[in-house]
């Protein structure tokens, strides 16, 4: 089996298991939207990709340039809730993400840091 195949039945074992010992009240949260995954594709998605691949819109999550060690989660924070000048990418700059409480914000930022470690980190300046 494949490393990414590996990384994604692991990935739907867990999350199978943790649905399957969850409340009905914490399922009905998940299946509203509030999981990390889903805030990414309602918050994210339409300008950093998807798969978090980027866009024409907007730069890759899976970048090199975004590893814990240059954009740390405090980063990631400001970037949402404030924007962010342009500074690794011609995309121009990012405004602020509105709409996300605190909890929302660090759900995103865990479910980047988990992607990341799933797929790995692409090269930058990508080529």
């Amino acid at each position: 089996m494949g490393g990414s195949l590996r990384a994604m039945v692991l990935l739907c074992a867990v999350l199978a298991a943790v649905l399957s010992s969850c409340s009905d009240e914490t399922s009905s949260t998940v299946a509203s939207g509030s999981s990390g995954e889903a805030l990414y594709q309602e918050s994210c998605a339409s300008c950093h990709g998807s798969d978090l691949r980027g866009t024409d819109q907007g730069p890759p999550h899976l970048s090199q340039v975004y590893a814990s060690d240059h954009h740390p989660d405090a980063s990631f924070r400001a970037a949402i809730s404030q924007g962010s000048r342009a500074h690794h990418w011609n995309f121009g700059d990012m405004p602020p993400v509105e709409g996300l409480d605190d909890d929302e914000i660090d759900r995103i930022i865990a479910y980047v840091r988990e992607q990341q470690e799933i797929h790995g980190l692409e090269p930058y300046p990508p080529s």
